[in-house]
């Protein structure tokens, strides 16, 4: 006779809903004051770049994967997919897009975030790049970006 293994997963015995928040309060991402980050400007244009970048799929996505969180990595590959589609519909080939950066406004509405927004100057046209950055585990990550 064979015993069979519980569909269900249960969490371990023996843990209080205490202790797990507490671990999880310990092993998550720690907020990091603005006076222990780095200049966040540089990191604002180079994120600019590369997301126009993989839109036109010049770029791979992975390459910013450090620098985002989760749900802005999950949103530009949604993004990046439905232009790889239309670029195929069109058959338009891959090309690496030419622009340059205009100027780029920072404020910080309070201590370890910096939003700002990144102006985009092409042939044909300008857009807005608005990116929220913010401070976690000692470095700046982008918990929002925007195309415009």
């Amino acid at each position: 006779m064979s015993t069979a293994l519980p569909l269900h997963s249960h969490a371990p015995r023996g843990r209080s809903a205490a202790a797990r928040i507490a671990q999880e309060e310990f092993f998550d991402y720690q907020p990091t004051a603005s006076s222990e980050l780095p200049d966040p400007r540089p990191l604002l244009e180079n994120l600019t770049r590369c997301v126009i970048e993989i839109l036109a799929g010049a770029r791979e996505l992975e390459q910013i994967a450090r620098w985002v969180t989760d749900d802005v990595y999950r949103t530009l590959l949604s993004r990046s997919v439905i232009s790889a589609r239309a670029r195929a519909a069109r058959r338009a080939p891959t090309r690496r897009p030419s622009f340059s950066l205009g100027g780029v406004r920072i404020c910080e509405p309070r201590d370890g975030v910096v939003e700002a927004v990144v102006v985009v100057v092409n042939r044909a046209r300008c857009r807005a790049v608005a990116i929220r950055l913010e401070g976690l585990d000692r470095r700046w990550r982008a918990s929002a970006i925007h195309v415009l």
